[in-house]
């Protein structure tokens, strides 16, 4: 897919670094991603095909350590890349015109670990691609692209202003849009019934999804989850959606 529009890294002027194999690699096959710089270390080196065209340091276990945050695990290889490029709302909506992949709207999800691990599920159910907001979501970063696991080169991450506007381009895209929060009066298996094309939509642990946001849905549905626990993490819970609608 044709991406638009060059987006800096948010927040800081250096370029974010990704580390671990999963990240790395995927970066490194991602033809739409320029990889800077590649940390490796000889070990590594000699379980891939070293790219020609990326400066390469070779570097020992712990100077990759003091390239990254305490304690993550780089498996000998840290890349210092650009982010992707932005890819516009339209662009993705017109790309899955004539399919029925599911696509996912987080409401104000910002922890790193959670994005990374919904990208991860999306790519795992052939998602569509996912959206946030510009400004309540986290930049593409090493701990995204690590929790992703190589999903964040392959699942489109589309960035917008204001979340009801682009839920209503949305439903005038035909698809179905549902809201998961706990007070819904219908199941998740429920809302899916239908069939057509689906937009999952979720909110943030703890305040949820906003009310505003829930009135840009189709429907409010909610997981049957045991009354032993309140709620469940935002990244399982896209998971278990994304199933619901792959087998519906």
């Amino acid at each position: 897919m044709a991406r638009k529009g060059h987006r800096p890294s948010a927040g800081s002027p250096q370029r974010p670094r990704f580390w671990g194999r999963h990240a790395v690699y995927a970066a490194l096959d991602n033809p739409e991603r320029r990889v800077r710089k590649l940390w490796i270390t000889r070990e590594a080196a000699a379980l891939i095909v070293m790219p020609d065209d990326v400066p390469t340091v070779y570097a020992d276990v712990a100077d990759l350590a003091r390239l990254v945050p305490a304690d993550a695990p780089h498996q000998g290889l840290v890349a210092e890349v650009d982010p992707l490029e932005d890819i516009w709302l339209g662009d993705l909506l017109r790309h899955g015109t004539d399919d029925a992949r599911p696509l996912l709207v987080l409401d104000q999800v910002t922890d790193p670990h959670n994005v990374g691990a919904i990208l991860r599920s999306a790519a795992a159910f052939d998602a569509l691609g996912i959206v946030t907001q510009d400004r309540h979501s986290p930049p593409e970063s090493g701990t995204v692209a690590r929790a992703a696991s190589g999903a964040l080169e392959v699942v489109p991450w589309v960035r917008v202003v204001n979340l009801a506007r682009a839920l209503d381009e949305i439903a005038e895209a035909q698809f179905w849009r549902i809201g998961l929060a706990g007070e819904g009066k219908v199941t998740l298996a429920e809302a899916v019934k239908g069939g057509g094309k689906t937009c999952l939509v979720l909110g943030a642990e703890g305040e949820g999804m906003r009310q505003n946001t829930a009135a840009h849905c189709d429907v409010v549905a909610r997981l049957p989850i045991s009354a032993q626990i309140e709620s469940l993490n935002v990244s399982n819970a896209a998971a278990i959606a994304l199933y619901a609608v792959a087998t519906r």
